[in-house]
């Protein structure tokens, strides 16, 4: 059976100091993770789904509360887990295998074991071929995939990923998704996903943690009861996506503004001076908003 705490976050608060002030990014977080679950947390900009996933990952440290990976407090960053940002971060002078092989630089394993494993996780994100291509050389979703590649190279237990389709367009971000999907599938490793994509959050994850804003907080954890691999377009898959949307619209409502009644003054008289707007108008047969201003003399 699965370790159910194989990531376990217990009352994390995470506080920065900004211009003399005191601003908690996440507050009082906690947060259980299976062994070869595959997590996406989702929220509106400013909710520390980010810094929770640098926690996790041991890339930040300053914090209270407790995280643990497989049983051991995370003090820094392992080689147990690794990272994969939004932008692939390649080294435009090293090679696609010699980017990939970074991930490799204080490893255990001997020469021939690093060479094996930078060539099978090339052909694992499928870019065998390119083995000596430069960064220039690569597309916008070629570029992520050796990202993911150097992600997985040490074979980590725990993969996380900051937005890692973020930049590309939906044709290349949709296919990547579903090979992120299979990589995840044929590794076994546990995954956490940090996304602006409700679809892209509710395709991919075993749970989707939802997080309100300022400070940080889970709202709510909504499972995604489905088989992998999934279908985009199924009803189930869409009554989960319309859920996790509204509860991201609940953490951002705010209550109604007053209207403000304006006091009554002088009646100003009209002049030939006067200058009056015309207001927008949509022109419908261009699909498009067309300004009209006219000046009256």
């Amino acid at each position: 059976m699965p370790n159910q705490k194989h990531v376990h976050i217990k009352d994390v608060t995470r506080r920065f100091q900004v211009n003399g002030n005191t601003i908690t990014a996440l507050d009082s977080v906690s947060l259980d993770i299976a062994e070869g679950e595959f997590v996406t947390i989702v929220g509106a900009s400013g909710c520390g789904k980010s810094t929770l996933l640098r926690l996790g990952a041991g890339l930040d440290t300053g914090h209270n509360g407790n995280i643990e990976h497989a049983g051991k407090v995370v003090k820094g960053p392992s080689l147990d887990r690794g990272i994969v940002f939004q932008e692939p971060r390649l080294f435009p002078w090293l090679t696609v295998e010699r980017n990939v092989a970074l991930g490799l630089q204080n490893s255990g394993f001997t020469k021939d074991e690093k060479r094996q494993l930078v060539t099978d996780q090339i052909e694992l994100v499928g870019l065998a071929g390119f083995e000596k291509a430069y960064p220039h050389q690569l597309s916008g979703g070629m570029a992520q995939r050796a990202g993911i590649a150097r992600g997985l190279v040490n074979r980590p237990d725990v993969l996380f990923l900051d937005e890692p389709f973020g930049a590309l367009d939906a044709i290349t971000k949709a296919r990547l998704q579903g090979e992120l999907q299979d990589i995840w599938a044929r590794e076994q490793i546990t995954m956490i996903l940090v996304t602006h994509d409700v679809d892209e959050a509710v395709y991919l994850g075993d749970r989707v943690v939802v997080m309100s804003p300022r400070p940080g907080r889970i709202k709510e954890i909504v499972p995604v009861n489905l088989p992998h691999p999934r279908e985009r377009t199924s009803n189930q898959l869409a009554h989960i996506r319309n859920h996790v949307l509204e509860v991201l619209e609940s953490t951002t409502a705010t209550s109604k503004a007053r209207p403000v009644q304006a006091k009554p003054g002088p009646q100003k008289r009209r002049t030939t001076a006067a200058v009056s707007a015309v207001p927008i108008a949509l022109n419908a047969k261009a699909n498009r908003q067309t300004l009209y201003s006219s000046t009256e003399i």
